[in-house]
């Protein structure tokens, strides 16, 4: 049977505006194709953070100039990122492939992902998201049960309304439970083909008894990928960063560059603090649930670099059981 390898792309391997998008994507195509020509099966997920809060501010921003026209949830704006990035991506792999003999079928998945409606998160929402909003729009979010938080001008979050240029609205990142459509990311990967899946981490869906609802949340994409590589019984799951390796102290002058964690490791520094909550923590907590009690799983945190000729497990962070 042919080894799995679950990929996922950071926003370094997206860029931010179109352009940068369609570019990127033909950098990140070459990595991606490596991993083809070898003969794995490839499934690749990705982030979305700036593209689905330009579509969640674009669409809005429509709605309140169209009296008539609602708000777009952010189920929705989730799916429409997957699309438009799917696309990007999805072509630039198949132009790869074929510029290196290989015919094969690229295929992007609206992956839906059930969370919990009880999860703890619903209660205390942590996800900024969308364009900075007056404090008249600010007042009319709360007021349809919203979340808003006071930022700066550059849309970061500060600590008090005094420091504040505006607001923006605050969803929930809850825990993946299931990926609706993982039978049909299985049946593709048998039949030979390439599937991004679970993009910007899935579209986040709620499941009340025999139909699914979109949530007010935003999946973290690294979790969701842990996942991903977990029901589909991977052997590796890949995370390509804006860092070369995980690194204690990161950003000090002590700072400690590792080229191995065992799971215990990365427990035992998780539990102290040492990566970063929103970047680094989410991806060391995918790996130890991914790689569970399995002496056979691994995870390589790495960056994505130009002049690499390919990816390989003797750069950035390996993981493993022991």
């Amino acid at each position: 049977m042919k080894k799995r390898i679950v990929l996922a792309l950071g926003h370094e391997a997206l860029g931010t505006t179109l352009p940068e998008q369609q570019e990127a994507a033909k950098k990140s195509a070459a990595k991606v194709c490596d991993f083809i020509e070898q003969d794995y099966q490839v499934v690749i997920t990705h982030s979305n953070g700036p593209q689905v809060s330009m579509i969640h501010a674009a669409m809005n921003e429509f709605g309140a100039a169209n009296p008539g026209y609602t708000a777009t949830p952010m189920s929705v704006a989730s799916a429409m990122s997957q699309g438009y990035i799917g696309y990007d991506l999805q072509n630039a792999i198949r132009s790869e492939l074929l510029s290196r003999g290989i015919s094969k079928t690229v295929s992007t998945i609206l992956t839906q992902v059930t969370v919990d409606p009880y999860d703890e998160a619903f209660y205390r929402p942590s996800k900024i998201i969308g364009r900075i909003l007056t404090r008249e729009e600010a007042d009319a979010e709360e007021k349809k049960g919203n979340h808003v938080a006071p930022v700066d001008a550059a849309g970061k979050e500060v600590s008090s309304e005094s420091e504040a240029a505006g607001f923006r609205r605050v969803v929930a990142t809850p825990k993946p439970i299931d990926i609706v459509e993982i039978d049909a990311v299985e049946a593709l990967l048998d039949a030979g083909q390439v599937v991004i899946a679970c993009g910007g981490g899935g579209i986040p869906v709620l499941s009340q008894e025999n139909r699914l609802k979109g949530a007010s949340a935003v999946i973290e994409k690294d979790t969701a990928a842990g996942r991903l590589a977990e029901l589909l019984s991977a052997d590796m799951l890949i995370f390509l960063t804006g860092v070369e390796k995980v690194c204690l102290s990161f950003g000090k002058a002590d700072e400690k560059p590792l080229d191995y964690m065992s799971v215990e490791d990365a427990k035992k520094y998780l539990a102290a603090g040492e990566f970063g909550k929103g970047t680094m923590e989410p991806k060391i907590q995918a790996a130890i649930d991914f790689i569970g009690d399995s002496a056979v799983r691994k995870c390589l945190v790495t960056e994505l670099l130009p002049e690499q000729k390919a990816i390989n497990s003797e750069q950035g962070t390996l993981i493993s059981l022991r």
